[in-house]
C-alpha cells in the first residue's frame, strides 16, 4: 500500500468508455494514452475517487481550448441537451462502471468504509457522480433508482443551463457571478439529494447556484473540482467569499489540476512549475483549515500540469509538497482522509 494513497474527488475515465475510446480490459491492461488505468494508479498510488458520469454535448460540440490559450475569453456554451439523451448516455454510465468492476479495475463503493477499506486493494476506489442532473427525472424517481445502484454524488449542472440551475462559461477573467442560481425545480432536487444522502457538488455552479444550495443544504458544501479565484481569477474558480461557506458547513474543495484552472494567467498551457498548483493548496488551506482541501484532478477530462502528466506522475506533487514543508499529518489528510471524512459526514456513517 502507498503511504498516502490518493481519493481524488473527480475523474472522466467513464467518458471515455462511452465513447469507445477504451475497454474497461484495457484499463486494466494498460493504455498508451489518458490518465487512468490500473499500472498507472498502483504506479502512482492513485487508491481511487469519485468517477463521474457525463452526457458530452451532441455533434462533438466541445470547449474552445484553442481559444482558451490566448486570454482573455469567453466561451459561449452549447444549449441545453434532451432529457432522452441524457437517461441514454447516464445508464450506458452505470453499465461502463458495472463492466469496470466486473474486469477488476475498480470496486463501486457506497459508503466511506467501502473506500477505506478498498484503498489499500490493487482495484480503485470508485464512488459514483452524475455531473449535470439532465438525466434526472422531475419526481425523481430515476434519482432513487440510481441510489440504489450506487449514485452517491451529483452536481446539478455541467456549465450547460438545465431545467436545475444556470452553471459558469468558461471565462477569463470572471469570479463567476453570471446569471440566475437554482430554478424551483433544483431546489427541490437539493432537498431530495440530502433526504437520500447524495452529495451535492458546487463545481460548474455560478455564484448565485451556490448560495442557494448553502442556504437549501443540511449537508457539508463540496466542491469537487475547483480552484481558488484569487489566485487564478476564471469563472470556474471559487471567490473567497464562497470558500468562507465551504468553510463554515465544514465541507471541502478539491483541486482541479486544469491547466487553465490553476495558471494565473488562465492559459491553456501545460508547461508550468508545480509551485502554481502548491499556491492554491496555501490558499485554500489558509482561508478553510488543513481539515478541508482535497484533490478533485480532473483526470481524463483536463490538460494537467506536464510535471504531473497523469496518475503515475502524482509522486512529482508528492515531493513538491515535501520540498514545500508538508509532513505527514497534513499530506494524509489532503490526499484522503479529508475526502473520507465528508464523505462519511454527508453519507450518515
Amino acid at each position: 500500500m502507498t503511504k498516502f494513497p490518493v481519493f481524488d474527488g473527480h475523474n472522466d475515465l467513464v467518458l471515455r468508455l462511452l465513447k469507445g475510446e477504451v475497454t474497461a480490459g484495457q484499463v486494466v491492461q494498460g493504455l498508451p494514452d489518458g490518465h487512468i488505468d490500473t499500472p498507472r494508479a498502483i504506479k502512482g498510488g492513485f487508491g481511487g475517487g469519485i468517477f463521474a458520469i457525463f452526457v458530452p454535448n451532441p455533434d462533438n460540440i466541445s470547449v474552445d481550448h484553442e481559444a482558451m490559450k490566448t486570454p482573455p475569453y469567453g466561451l459561449p456554451l452549447p444549449p441545453r441537451i434532451t432529457e432522452d439523451r441524457a437517461v441514454e448516455w447516464t445508464e450506458n454510465g452505470f453499465a461502463a462502471l458495472e463492466a469496470l468492476e466486473a474486469a477488476g479495475a475498480i470496486t463501486i463503493c457506497r459508503s466511506a468504509a467501502e473506500i477505506a477499506a478498498a484503498l489499500p486493494s490493487p482495484k480503485m476506489a470508485a464512488s459514483i457522480h452524475i455531473e449535470g442532473a439532465e438525466a434526472v427525472d422531475r419526481d425523481f424517481a430515476r434519482l432513487h433508482d440510481w441510489h440504489a445502484r450506487g449514485l452517491r454524488s451529483l452536481g446539478p449542472v455541467w456549465s450547460r443551463d438545465t431545467v436545475w440551475g444556470h452553471g459558469v462559461p468558461f471565462r477569463f477573467p470572471s469570479d463567476g457571478d453570471i446569471g440566475p442560481g437554482l430554478t424551483d425545480a433544483g431546489k427541490a432536487l437539493i432537498r431530495e439529494c440530502n433526504s437520500l444522502r447524495i452529495m451535492i457538488d458546487l463545481s460548474h455552479l455560478n455564484a448565485k447556484g451556490v448560495e442557494d444550495v448553502a442556504r437549501i443544504s443540511d449537508a457539508p458544501l463540496v466542491a469537487s473540482h475547483s480552484n481558488a479565484c484569487a489566485v487564478c481569477p476564471h469563472s470556474r474558480n471559487l471567490t473567497d467569499r464562497q470558500l468562507d461557506m465551504i468553510r463554515d458547513s465544514d465541507g471541502i474543495v478539491g483541486v482541479n489540476f486544469a491547466s487553465a484552472f490553476l495558471r494565473p494567467d488562465g492559459k491553456w498551457d501545460d508547461k508550468f512549475g508545480l509551485d502554481i498548483l502548491l499556491r492554491h493548496f496555501d490558499h485554500l488551506v489558509e482561508r478553510m483549515g488543513e481539515d478541508r482541501v482535497g484533490f478533485g484532478s480532473d483526470f481524463d477530462g483536463a490538460l494537467v500540469p506536464a510535471l504531473i502528466g497523469d496518475c503515475a506522475g502524482l509522486p512529482n506533487l508528492m515531493k513538491a509538497f515535501r520540498d514545500s514543508g508538508v509532513g505527514d499529518a497534513l499530506l494524509a489528510k489532503l490526499t484522503h482522509e479529508n475526502w473520507l471524512r465528508v464523505l462519511r459526514q454527508t453519507w450518515g456513517e
